[in-house]
């Protein structure tokens, strides 16, 4: 019987983040944007060290203990495609499994957070609670945002305590309908600032 032998590379990627992420590739650091009562983090190509391009075929975002200045408040996302505004036009979808602390709810649902064909900043994770153990925590991937041929995907999974003391798993994905390029990607909360918390871009190789 012969012996298989995986490689560092492919089991630390794959038991980081699981499945989601290629096992046959590795993770190139790029940037890390941690916040301090920040309104935006951006990831801009070609600023401040971030590669954004045709470097790689794949990018990851990874966000961790994320918290906001207000309850409640929804942690978004936006895609510049080579204007000055982060309004690339975006169709999407989003739903979320939930179980609350003291066990009197769960669910599987969809959540009316979708875009259809929408300039404006996608969910990525609702509902976040600002108390001290509340944040939320996820990651993004971002698909050939350098292509000018096809349109570009991405899609994203993450997890928060709410306002609510409940826990929520989101899953957001959607495409760019332009066959421009993807050079910029911004995040911030639907009010007021991201209060605490770090991004870290990758590139796939």
């Amino acid at each position: 019987m012969s012996i298989v032998k995986l490689s560092n590379n492919g089991v630390k990627n794959a038991t980081a983040f699981g499945s989601a992420v290629t096992s046959l590739g590795s993770m190139r650091f790029i940037k890390k944007l941690t916040a301090s009562s920040s309104a935006t983090l951006s990831f801009v190509d070609g600023s401040s060290d971030v590669v954004l391009d045709d470097t790689y075929k794949e990018y990851l975002f990874t966000f961790n203990n994320i918290h906001p200045q207000t309850s409640d408040a929804n942690f978004t996302v936006g895609f510049r495609d080579g204007s000055t505004d982060y309004d690339a036009t975006k169709t999407t979808t989003y739903f979320r499994a939930y179980h609350a602390e003291d066990g009197s709810g769960q669910a599987l649902e969809y959540q009316d957070e979708d875009l259809a064909q929408s300039t404006s900043f996608s969910v990525l994770i609702d509902s976040v609670g600002t108390d001290n153990d509340q944040n939320a925590s996820g990651y993004l991937h971002l698909f050939n945002p350098s292509s000018t041929t096809f349109v570009k995907h991405f899609m994203s999974n993450a997890v928060t305590n709410t306002q609510n003391d409940g826990a929520i798993n989101c899953f957001a994905a959607g495409y760019f309908n332009t066959t421009s390029a993807i050079d910029a990607v911004q995040f911030k909360f639907s009010a007021n600032n991201i209060d605490a918390g770090d991004i870290c871009l990758y590139g796939i190789a």
